[in-house]
């Protein structure tokens, strides 16, 4: 809050000075952003081969278990039959064997038959059972092998990006769409390093679609970088919009208020600054003396036409707003009363 401004004069010398006095301040930081989803997931073949079919394209809204893409499955089919041959052998020679080791339980269990040719049927029941087994198993990875073949939707989302055509070949896990997954959405913000400390997880945030000022939104600082990009000097931070509206889609760009805890500071005009030591300072005035003297600050932002100091001065002190550039420290200036001044004119 600036307060009221007295004409000081020296026999050579005119100041204007102002009274101290400190009031609620909150930073203004506006910022502009695009908004992200939450979770973006690389979607991949899980087996390699060439693509034969491209259903869905960048843009398009798809449900879980939706047909996104699907290889060339002659392999996987023939792989497949021979699975389903193996797992048939299997089985009938299972049947066999356990008809025969039922059969020499029984003699064995009438004495028409002897211990080892028990056993022997036994195991060949048991080598039987296990090589079925091993065919279901093989069964279902032939049929799991056919399934990957064709690339679904894990959870619905939008397609945000495709890197496959027809006719393309593939190799398992090279990622080929990315889906922003439907749920949370995030605006992120490239913030300078000096401004991160002001708005921590959990600063509120007023959002507003830069292309119609008129729809907005609440949001909260969800996650800050730990990392400086080495090229822009920037700390990436991420804030999650409360109840988004349908105008704030994927790629839309928004204007992000961060609103900061306020504090108490005081409002002097960019011409009250000046320097000691290399540290920034105003000149302060002895009301009964008119002794001038630095007074270290300490500066909480800048801002156009004037600056807000947050520490340094005392409620009520009288500091030079202008004409500071001409004093030096101990100065003796004398300072007239702006309404004497005016009764006098």
């Amino acid at each position: 809050m600036i307060g009221s401004f007295t004409t000081a004069h020296a026999e050579n010398l005119l100041v204007t000075v102002q009274k101290v006095e400190y009031s609620s301040y909150a930073a203004p930081l506006e910022l502009a952003g695009d908004i992200h989803a939450r979770l973006n997931v690389d979607l991949s073949f899980r087996v390699s081969g060439q693509i034969v079919e491209r259903i869905a394209d960048v843009g398009a809204h798809v449900q879980p278990g939706d047909i996104l893409a699907r290889l060339d499955d002659a392999e996987q089919q023939t792989n497949l039959r021979a699975a389903q041959a193996s797992r048939d052998a299997a089985q009938a020679m299972l049947v066999e064997a356990e008809a025969a080791y039922q059969r020499q339980r029984q003699l064995l269990d009438q004495g028409f038959t002897t211990r080892s040719r028990f056993d022997q049927a036994e195991q060949q029941w048991l080598t039987a059972t296990n090589t079925r087994t091993s065919a279901d198993s093989a069964l279902e990875n032939a049929r799991d092998e056919l399934s990957y073949t064709e690339l679904r939707a894990p959870s619905a989302g939008i397609v945000t990006s495709r890197d496959i055509e027809v006719g393309q070949v593939v190799q398992a896990a090279q990622p080929v769409f990315t889906l922003a997954e439907d749920g949370g959405r995030d605006v992120v913000l490239d913030v300078q390093e000096t401004l991160v400390n002001h708005g921590p997880p959990g600063t509120s945030v007023t959002l507003t679609l830069l292309s119609d000022p008129s729809i907005r939104a609440r949001g909260r600082v969800r996650e800050v970088s730990p990392v400086v990009d080495a090229r822009t000097g920037t700390v990436r931070v991420k804030v999650e919009i409360v109840d988004p509206p349908p105008q704030m889609t994927l790629g839309t760009v928004v204007t992000a208020a961060v609103h900061l805890p306020q504090a108490q500071a005081v409002a002097l005009p960019w011409s009250a600054l000046t320097s000691d030591a290399g540290n920034p300072a105003v000149w302060s005035i002895a009301p009964e003396t008119g002794v001038v003297s630095r007074v270290p600050v300490e500066v909480l932002a800048y801002e156009r036409e004037r600056l807000i100091l947050r520490s340094g001065l005392e409620e009520g002190m009288t500091v030079v707003v202008k004409g500071g550039q001409m004093l030096h420290q101990g100065q003796v200036v004398e300072i007239l009363d702006s309404d004497a001044e005016q009764e006098g004119q």
